[in-house]
Order: structure tokens, then sequence, then C-alpha cells
């Protein structure tokens, strides 16, 4: 019986710390996160190491750096996994406009005034996310996470909500990809609903 291929390899996207109430679209905005207390980082730091990553890399925004320090990772950084650039809608108070029923094909190309489409940050990730060998664990951004499920399954991956601090996974090889498992919060870091 043949033997189950072993992927090349694995990608563990975190996306970083949340950001204050009412930050905004942040995109390219270098703000700092809030960071949780580290008794509730426990479960995510255990899942982490469970994953055995051979490599660490950062996006280089503050908010990821921050985060990798709150769970003692030491990771390179490298520019093309920061946020998508969203330009003008990334001022303070800007309201996002309705971009209509777009057919999610069309709304990856759309650019934001100054800013950049979903369909350059993919060419402008891929080329990193690609080169990665082994088991890599990436903190970075939502946008950075939705570019890595797009080499899976194109721009359907727009349609994916990314919280803060969850795991996405993906493995194999160049053109090769599956998903593992989207959006892993640890138990200890979901809201709780509050009662009455």
């Amino acid at each position: 019986m043949a033997a189950f291929p072993v992927p090349a390899m694995k990608l563990c996207l975190l996306r970083h710390a949340p950001l204050p109430p009412g930050s905004g679209l942040a995109g390219r905005r270098d703000l700092a996160a809030v960071l949780p207390l580290a008794p509730e980082l426990a479960a995510l730091q255990a899942r982490l190491q469970a994953l055995a990553p051979t490599r660490i890399w950062s996006s280089p925004a503050l908010r990821c750096r921050q985060t990798c320090a709150a769970l003692g990772l030491e990771a390179e950084t490298d520019p093309r996994l920061w946020e998508q650039d969203f330009g003008a809608w990334e001022q303070p108070g800007t309201a996002i406009p309705d971009l209509g029923p777009l057919p999610l094909e069309e709304l990856a190309r759309h650019r934001p005034p100054g800013g950049e489409s979903f369909a350059d940050l993919v060419a402008r990730t891929r080329p990193a996310l690609e080169a990665m060998t082994g088991t890599a664990l990436i903190i970075a951004h939502a946008g950075t996470v939705r570019a890595a499920l797009s080499l899976v399954i194109g721009p359907a991956a727009l349609s994916f909500a990314v919280a803060p601090l969850s795991l996405t996974v993906i493995e194999g090889s160049p053109g090769q990809w599956s998903v593992s498992f989207v959006n892993w919060t640890a138990p200890e870091l979901v809201p709780h609903p509050q009662t009455s």
C-alpha cells in the first residue's frame, strides 16, 4: 500500500490580537493591539506548540510584533505579509462605501482610492507564502489569511471572516493546497454572551 504523501509545507496563519474598539479599517496604519493576559493565551500557546513550527514569520506591523511578544515567539519579519492597503478608506471616520452586489472576481479586483485590491494583495503575498518550507507559523492580518486561503479557493476567500487571534492552517505544495481548518479560536479567547 502506498504511503500517504507528506505535504511539502504547512502554513499556520495566526491573525494578530484585536485592535482597540473604534479603530476602523486599520490596513496599513500601524496601530497597537489590545493584548490578552498571559493565562488567556495559554490554550493558544499550547496549540501553536503542538504544530511544531520550523520557522516563524511576522508582518512588520506593530500589532503583529506585539502579538508575537505576548505569545513568547521570536519571528522574522517580511513586508510582503502586511495587510491590504485600503488607501483613503483607512482615514479615521471614513465610511466604507457600499459596492453593491459585485461578483467575487470583480470585488477581488476593486481598488480603494490610493490603495490596493485583494488581487494585488494576493500577488504580493503569494511568492512569500509559496517560498516557505516545512511548518511555517505566520503572524499577520485577516487579509493575509484570506490571501493564503485564496491559494486553495481563489476569490471565494473573501467570504471568510477571520477573528483576532484565530488560527488557520493550509498544507500541500504550490498548486496543490488543501485547507486543514479555518478560524480556530482558543475557548478562553472566545467572548461569552452577556446575561442580564
